[in-house]
């Protein structure tokens, strides 16, 4: 009986990864967020998406790289030595498809208890509350719980694959890659 309980009290608490973009804190789980990447050389894709910075190699592979701050109609991103790129898994349909996210900084990893998590806010917001999960209180700091499967539609995922693959990793590129990395 104390087991059964245990595992119920494990099931309620996800872990989140929190960022920040300008003053505001937001959250993914975990399970989404393949990868923390530093800044990298970033190829422009001509007429792509506002929201879409371009596209990095990512290990020889093409990875389109949007830019979080335009997408939640902030202004765009200034980069700067805390500005970095969550690699996501997002989910369209079925299908896994991985994309770069820029933000502003990475925070913390933080449990959250689905308990502590208040519904996401209502009309009026200047966020779509559609991919808000909910809003967690983690210190002093309101922190936004996002549904990154809903972040984007499945028109915008398909520009986004689509604007990505026009663009090709050349054998020169994937060299400065390895050099830059070495």
């Amino acid at each position: 009986m104390e087991d059964l309980s245990m595992d119920n009290i494990e099931n309620k608490i996800s872990s989140y990864l929190s960022f920040k973009l300008g003053d505001e804190y937001f959250a993914a789980n975990v399970s989404k967020v393949l990868s923390i990447l530093e800044m990298t050389k970033i190829t422009k894709v001509p007429k792509s998406p506002d929201y879409m910075r371009g596209v990095i190699n990512l290990r020889g592979t093409v990875l389109p790289l949007i830019d979080t701050r335009v997408k939640f109609g902030m202004t765009p991103t200034e980069f700067t030595v805390n500005t970095c790129i969550l690699v996501l898994d997002i989910d369209m349909d079925g299908e896994s498809v991985h994309i770069g996210a820029l933000v502003d900084s990475v925070h913390e990893v933080v449990e959250i208890e689905e308990s502590r998590i208040l519904p996401p806010p209502s009309i009026g917001s200047k966020y779509k509350s559609e991919f808000i999960n909910g809003i967690a209180k983690i210190g002093d700091d309101f922190v936004m719980i996002l549904n990154m499967d809903l972040i984007f539609s499945a028109d915008e995922i398909v520009d986004l694959k689509e604007s990505s693959e026009n663009v090709e990793i050349t054998e020169e590129a994937q060299e400065a890659e390895v050099n830059n990395h070495s």
